[in-house]
């Protein structure tokens, strides 16, 4: 199973729309994808047609109340499960205050569930975390459970700031609790082709990652993806409806760009044509 954590400290970036449409395009391939929702907001749970606090549990009570992951899981689609998220999830830092080994409760959850670490006819090909806006404890605890980081930037001139405070926390978490953690790369969200600054922010990023020395090993294969997600207007309606990009605009330029993201992710597919029409 491969897990990854879309994060970023700032919001507005395409964070949540990036995490959801990633995860949908990856099941519409046939992939099996648990999407675990830790943003208080629970804008991801909305997003693929959940209500929060519908069910009898959440990723609250994964963190807090000691229940398994499957035990808030609920299907939102074919081959696509989510963790809903909860209002409560914003008190879970003074809920864990006093509690051992708080930076790693998530990846416990997710080594004892059967569906994520194989063996199991329904396990999972895909664990995709939507991290909240900020670096705190749900953060760190998607960033100690993953192996991967997908960070959505939006083309604007404070973008590399952005990158090199991710990084760093990367690099903490890597060095200090899970080694095996990396930057899978860098996603352009919002992005304006017409626009001088999309195109020079783009040119700087990758740029960035060409002319780093003696980067650290948690981000010195990170790639800037070829795909690009366009501005849309489509992306920002859909989740008023519940739903994603693909079932509210499979024709719109968010779900082409979605889709050749998924592809991109997706390396084992990279020449499989038939994943590109099964997500069409």
């Amino acid at each position: 199973m491969r897990s990854i954590a879309v994060a970023n400290r700032k919001g507005g970036v395409g964070k949540t729309t990036t995490s959801v449409n990633l995860a949908v395009a990856l099941a519409r391939a046939g992939r099996r994808v648990c999407l675990v929702d830790l943003d208080p907001q629970a804008h991801a749970t909305l997003h693929v047609g959940v209500t929060p606090g519908a069910g009898p549990f959440s990723a609250y009570d994964v963190f807090v109340g000691d229940e398994p992951l499957a035990a808030a899981s609920v299907s939102a689609g074919e081959n696509l499960v989510v963790v809903p998220s909860h209002i409560d999830l914003a008190a879970v830092e003074v809920a864990l205050a006093t509690r051992a080994g708080r930076e790693s409760i998530l990846k416990q959850r997710i080594e004892a569930d059967p569906r994520c670490v194989g063996g199991v006819e329904d396990g999972f090909d895909y664990l995709v975390i939507d991290c909240p806006p900020s670096l705190g404890l749900l953060s760190l605890n998607a960033m100690a459970a993953v192996d991967e980081v997908l960070l959505p930037l939006q083309p604007h001139f404070l973008a590399l700031h952005g990158l090199s405070k991710l990084l760093e926390t990367i690099e903490l978490v890597a060095d200090h609790v899970n080694p095996r953690l990396r930057l899978l790369g860098v996603v352009l969200c919002m992005f304006e082709a017409g626009t001088r600054l999309a195109t020079e922010v783009g040119r700087d990023v990758e740029a960035f990652f060409a002319t780093q020395e003696g980067r650290h090993a948690a981000w010195a294969d990170a790639r800037v993806f070829a795909t690009r997600i366009r501005r849309n207007i489509r992306l920002a309606e859909a989740p008023s409806f519940g739903q994603s990009i693909f079932e509210y605009a499979p024709e719109s330029h968010g779900a082409d760009d979605y889709a050749a993201l998924a592809l991109e992710v997706d390396q084992a597919a990279a020449c499989d044509r038939e994943f590109v029409r099964r997500v069409a």
